[in-house]
C-alpha cells in the first residue's frame, strides 16, 4: 500500500508506522487520520507484525496536533463528525491487541499529545515537549485526550495541562507518568 503521509514498513515482527508531514511538523489532516486507520487496520490483521513503534518523521516533531487549517471550516456537526472521527482512529491504536510504542520526538502537542496517549508505551527523546494546547483556540481535546491523559497522570495534573494549555518537558512528563522513559 502506498501512502502520502505516512509510512510504514515492517522489519520482522516489528511494524514502524511514521507520520511523515515533517514540513507541517506531522500535523494530522484529515487524510493523515484516514491513512492512520488504513495501517492500523491492516496491522492488527497482520500475524507477523507483532509490535508497532509509531513516530514522526524528522527532529522537530513527532506531531504538532491537528492540522489547524481544518479546523476553520469546520460548522458544530462536521466538527462533531471531525471528533468522532479522530476519536475512532485512536481507539483502534488504543485496542489494537499488539502493543503500540510511541517514540516521541520532539513536539507532541493536542492531537499529537493525544495520539502518544492512545499508545501503550511512550518513550521521549530528551527533546520532546507534551502539551494539550487547544484551549488557546477556544476548543477542548478533541480525540479522548481528556480520558486518556486523567486515567494516565491523574484528574488534577490532566486538567490543569487542559486548562492551561501548557507544556511539559520530557524530564516532567518522565515525573508526572505522562512518559515511561526519556
Amino acid at each position: 500500500v502506498q501512502y502520502q503521509t505516512i509510512t510504514f514498513e515492517a522489519r520482522g515482527a516489528i511494524g514502524y508506522v511514521t507520520i511523515n508531514r515533517p514540513d507541517k511538523l506531522n500535523a494530522l489532516n484529515a487524510q493523515a487520520k484516514s491513512e492512520l486507520k488504513q495501517v492500523f487496520e491492516n496491522i492488527r490483521n497482520d500475524a507477523e507484525v507483532v509490535v508497532v513503534i509509531l513516530t514522526g518523521a524528522g527532529e522537530k516533531s513527532f506531531v504538532a496536533g491537528t492540522d489547524i487549517g481544518e479546523l476553520t471550516e469546520l460548522t458544530t456537526e462536521t466538527g462533531k463528525v471531525f471528533a468522532e472521527n479522530g476519536q475512532s482512529v485512536f481507539n483502534l491504536i488504543e485496542n489494537l491487541g499488539k502493543p503500540v510504542i510511541a517514540a516521541v520526538n520532539g513536539y507532541a502537542l493536542g492531537g499529537g499529545c493525544e495520539l502518544a496517549l492512545a499508545c501503550h508505551i511512550r518513550i521521549a527523546a530528551e527533546n520532546a515537549k507534551f502539551g494539550q494546547p487547544e484551549v488557546n483556540l477556544g476548543i477542548i481535546p478533541g480525540y479522548g485526550g481528556t480520558q486518556r491523559l486523567a486515567r494516565l497522570i491523574g484528574k488534577g495534573r490532566a486538567m490543569e495541562l487542559i486548562l492551561t494549555g501548557d507544556q511539559v518537558d520530557a524530564q516532567e512528563a518522565l515525573r508526572i507518568g505522562l512518559v515511561n522513559k526519556v
